[in-house]
């Protein structure tokens, strides 16, 4: 199987959830301590591998392009004031791969802003990473799920266990057979199923290796949840009748933030923080503080 080298990033969505915080501000740019939700997506896929990323953007994205662009101005004010090492933290930043921008026109669902990426991907298998999603700095998830496309040649997507009370929040997978080294083979998808009736507790979380043949299913699939063109029926297809090299699932079991929820949000600042050295000692000292006079 060919090497996927590329990654798609679809940051069209309005952030609803995070008014008025994101009135103004992409959802992406929203910063986990000091640096945005997105650049943390950015760096986990050129970690594994994945140096040419497509963000499919919507209109009002344009912080979020400023951001991955070199700043001379800023930089210059900090080298005359001596501070280097805000100076390289900003470069940081645009020097993260070879990035590249498409708009989506409307926001269609995630199926179609993957579908909107078939020009940038063509023949060749990709990579798909949700911004909601954070994985810890020392994940291997992709470069694993990238593994397992190359011995299967199926489409790959991550998924994680949650407790049974709580699937009826996710997609989850109805499994064809069982987990073997962490990769389950998938028969079928179910959207937010009833506690009762779902298939297993593999809830799906936001990365994904493709065929380039999913291409050709988006492009006839259906409008579905919310009268959007969805990725997961997409997959589904794929999983039932094993097109586009079918479907296979990788079990993380890594630390994950989801970024999308408020107080997931909130969370995730304080456990990155409290890993820093700069910053987790006196964190953690006002947390326990904190605490003990609530």
């Amino acid at each position: 199987m060919r090497k996927p080298t590329k990654a798609v990033i679809p940051v069209a969505g309005l952030g609803t959830r995070f008014l008025p915080a994101t009135k103004a501000m992409p959802k992406e740019m929203l910063p986990l301590v000091d640096k945005p939700v997105i650049q943390y997506v950015v760096e986990e896929a050129v970690r594994a591998g994945f140096e040419d990323i497509l963000f499919v953007t919507g209109r009002d994205k344009y912080a979020l392009e400023n951001h991955f662009d070199q700043s001379s101005e800023l930089e210059s004010r900090l080298e005359a004031k001596g501070d280097l090492a805000r100076r390289d933290l900003v470069r940081e930043a645009s020097n993260l791969g070879n990035i590249h921008y498409v708009r989506q026109g409307g926001a269609k669902g995630l199926g179609h802003a993957v579908h909107a990426a078939h020009s940038f991907t063509s023949d060749e298998p990709f990579a798909v990473l949700l911004g909601d999603d954070v994985t810890e700095e020392t994940s291997d998830l992709l470069s694993v799920m990238a593994g397992v496309h190359a011995r299967t040649g199926s489409n790959v997507v991550a998924l994680v266990e949650v407790p049974r009370e709580e699937i009826h929040k996710y997609g989850c997978i109805n499994p064809s057979g069982t987990e073997v080294d962490g990769v389950i083979p998938i028969a079928d998808f179910v959207e937010k199923p009833k506690t009762e009736e779902a298939p297993s507790n593999y809830a799906v979380i936001g990365r994904y290796i493709l065929n380039p043949g999913i291409h050709s299913i988006l492009a006839n699939q259906a409008p579905g949840a919310g009268g959007e063109i969805q990725l997961t029926d997409a997959l589904a297809t794929a999983a039932r009748t094993g097109a586009a090299g079918g479907v296979v699932g990788v079990v993380f079991r890594g630390e994950r933030y989801d970024a999308g929820d408020k107080l997931e949000f909130l969370k995730a600042t304080v456990l990155l923080a409290s890993k820093r050295d700069d910053l987790g000692p006196d964190l953690l000292a006002w947390l326990k503080d904190f605490i003990a006079t609530r």
